[in-house]
């Protein structure tokens, strides 16, 4: 089962690429979502909880985005709004993982999703003024949840996981608004895709992260041959 989902996630991602490479959007589309099937796929063979429940929906979510935003139809709204959903999904996974303040990291994740719609502001959003300083906000306690978990008890592989994988997220999405509102850069799509898949790798590795270890069997006691009497 693994091996057959790591061939599925490697030859969506192969494909995507190259219909990229060569224009091809049919082969682009039918290829994009085989990455995040494999990811919901993998998913499965975590125990099931709260925390996976939520993170699995976050991934259906970004499925649904996925695939709105590479439809021919300019569907560009519906897909931010299937990705808001997918945010927020994440954030009450994060929730449910860790609640303390954690200023610091509510600070940092302020100044990223703060900074970026600042940007896109400046530019000229027009009718998406609204709609991008919502989905910024969702962005940002995201991140904030997310940044939150390091240092706390539990699993620190999990939580390096996640807030690395909610980096790349906001990375990703950053480079879709300064590729779409700011100034479109060359190679901008190759960016953004290959720092979303990894991002959303991340966030559903800490799913399984979060695995308790096999206790290891106890040596057996070897117990000193009684005296014959």
């Amino acid at each position: 089962m693994r091996l057959f989902v790591c061939l599925l996630a490697l030859g969506g991602v192969a494909l995507f690429l190259l219909g990229l490479q060569l224009e091809l959007k049919s082969l682009c589309l039918l290829s994009k979502p085989l990455p995040m099937i494999a990811l919901l796929l993998w998913l499965r063979s975590a125990p099931p909880s709260a925390y996976r429940r939520w993170i699995g929906s976050g991934l259906l979510l970004s499925l649904v985005g996925d695939l709105l935003l590479e439809w021919p139809a300019d569907l560009f709204v519906f897909g931010l709004g299937a990705f808001l959903l997918a945010h927020l999904a994440y954030l009450v996974a994060y929730l449910g993982a860790c609640r303390r303040p954690a200023p610091f990291a509510l600070l940092l994740a302020g100044l990223v999703a703060g900074g970026m719609f600042a940007l896109l502001a400046s530019a000229g959003l027009g009718a998406l003024l609204l709609p991008v300083a919502v989905y910024s906000l969702a962005i940002g306690c995201m991140l904030w949840r997310a940044l939150a978990r390091l240092g706390t008890a539990g699993s620190a592989r999990s939580n390096w996981l996640a807030a690395g994988g909610a980096l790349l997220f906001v990375l990703s999405d950053s480079l879709i608004g300064l590729n779409r509102f700011v100034a479109p850069f060359e190679g901008a799509r190759y960016a953004i895709i290959l720092s979303y898949w990894l991002g959303q790798w991340g966030i559903a590795a800490s799913v399984l992260a979060l695995q308790p270890s096999r206790p290891r069997p106890a040596a057996a006691t070897v117990l000193p041959a009684s005296p014959r009497p």
